[in-house]
């Protein structure tokens, strides 16, 4: 079954100046898993020689305390993967690692290049040999083709021909460097670690499980270089509109974390879901949550109408993406893989269902349904995100156009193809009044407006060669 829910995209972490640099590494991936399950690795350097070890699973299936003793050096970089682009195969894992000609470079990334098939058509043109089928490989190719031997300057020349959004991780020899993209549409957080060195994560809830301390974000263009001779920080792009991405709030980033102005993620989304209150009230009985990542949701909504907050719907947390849907047979079958009701808080209930999103819209009909059989008199549903309309371009995987519920339907439609008995999403000016105001935001998703730019064509797998069978 496909989630609801658009999938998280990748996290990454870099640790220098730590003798402990690779575990530190996996103790940040295990806090960033809820950014990426499909693959794992890690990069370790000793400033001379780089030492890899990446493969398909989760964290802590990928590496053993006999794989992670390999990883020495006081350098390291990891990845945890979602695929947005590329398919899910041990090629595409990262970080992906070269040697060249100005030594060895290893790099992580979490976004999306919307240019990337063009690139990647004109280094192919110049002699370029692809092994994987990322966007993120673009990147080292226009490094290693550079005319420069200074890496900083060969590496920020590279960056300005891409479009879209990265954050990255890159260890060059005897450096650490870690880059926002100019729109700064992905976070990236800097502090530093209890036994001495410092570390680059997505997320600053990884902190707390390395008991580093959080210092400040990379602003959006911002370039940090770590070296034996200090911090650097640079700014070597051009000044365009910063947009971080709205859904690191509403959905993808951990609940503990904190993006810009010293909010939790969480405190934001029990605000989102006050405002979808006093948008949508309804009479109740009780609120509950599509969990987990709409807890907090509605939780806010629960506050502010004064119905009471329960556990209407269980998560099962072991259930990886499911490939049997069988037709009548068991009717709903994914969605009673991954939901168990709590029929006490149900059974008889006027209930108000919290999610974050409606993507296609498939998988909030069958949970409606469950709902009802469990003996809900009314289902109410209520959503923490305006109706999305637009695909994302820039690391979250979501379906085409085509595919998304809200490009042809309006909230009524939804309503009833859905099967509840009303429908509210919050407004765009409702969630831009509870955003916290330190940023500007992408919420192309809504509107449709790309500020990054998009691509002429996406798929997936539009890098992906034909494989001989």
């Amino acid at each position: 079954m496909m989630s609801e829910h658009p999938h998280d995209e990748c996290g990454v972490v870099g640790v220098y100046g730590n003798s402990e640099a690779a575990k530190l590494a996996y103790l940040g991936l295990q806090a960033l898993q809820h950014r990426g399950q499909e693959s794992a690795g890690i990069v370790s350097s000793d400033g001379a020689t780089q030492y890899i070890y990446k493969n398909r699973g989760l964290v802590s299936d990928v590496f053993s305390e006999t794989n992670l003793a390999q990883l020495t050096g006081h350098m390291a970089i990891g990845h945890v993967r979602y695929s947005t682009t590329g398919s899910n195969r041990v090629v595409n894992a990262q970080p992906i690692r070269i040697d060249y000609k100005c030594g060895s470079l290893a790099l992580a990334h979490n976004g999306n290049i919307t240019n990337a098939a063009k690139l990647r058509r004109e280094l192919e043109e110049r002699g370029a040999i692809f092994q994987a089928t990322t966007d993120s490989e673009i990147i080292v190719h226009l490094v290693a083709q550079h005319y420069s031997h200074d890496f900083i300057e060969a590496f920020t020349s590279s960056l300005m021909n891409l479009h879209g959004a990265y954050s990255l991780v890159v260890i060059q020899n005897d450096q650490l460097v870690a880059v926002r993209d100019p729109h700064g549409i992905r976070p990236l957080c800097f502090g530093t670690l209890p036994g001495g060195g410092h570390v680059v994560a997505s997320e600053s809830s990884l902190l707390c499980s390395v008991r580093g301390q959080a210092l400040r974000e990379l602003q959006p263009g911002g370039m940090l270089i770590i070296n034996e001779e200090g911090i650097r920080s640079e700014k070597p792009f051009p000044r365009v509109e910063p947009t971080f991405c709205i859904f690191e709030y509403i959905y993808i980033s951990r609940p503990d974390s904190i993006i810009s102005g010293g909010k939790t993620v969480f405190d934001v989304r029990v605000t989102l879901g006050r405002q979808l209150a006093r948008e949508h009230a309804v009479e109740a009985d009780v609120v509950f949550a599509v969990p987990d990542s709409s807890n907090a949701a509605a939780l806010g909504y629960a506050m502010e109408s004064n119905i009471t907050f329960s556990y209407g719907l269980i998560r099962s947390h072991y259930i990886g993406r499911t490939f049997i849907e069988p037709d009548q047979s068991i009717r709903d079958f994914g969605a009673r893989l991954k939901y168990n009701v709590v029929r006490s808080v149900i059974n008889g209930k006027r209930v108000v269902v919290v999610d974050d999103s409606i993507v296609r819209g498939t998988t909030s009909e069958k949970i409606v349904r469950l709902i009802r059989n469990a003996g809900a008199k009314e289902v109410h549903f209520r959503v923490s995100a305006p109706i999305w309309r637009h695909p994302c371009y820039y690391g979250v995987d979501t379906p085409t156009e085509r595919e998304l519920i809200g490009s042809t339907n309006n909230a009524e439609q939804i309503r009833q193809k859905i099967g509840a008995d009303s429908i509210g999403f919050i407004s765009s000016e409702g969630l831009m009044r509870v955003a916290p105001r330190t940023q500007s935001y992408c919420t192309a998703c809504f509107g449709g407006r790309y500020a990054a730019g998009k691509p002429d064509a996406f798929e997936k797998n539009m890098l992906e060669v034909p494989v001989a069978k």
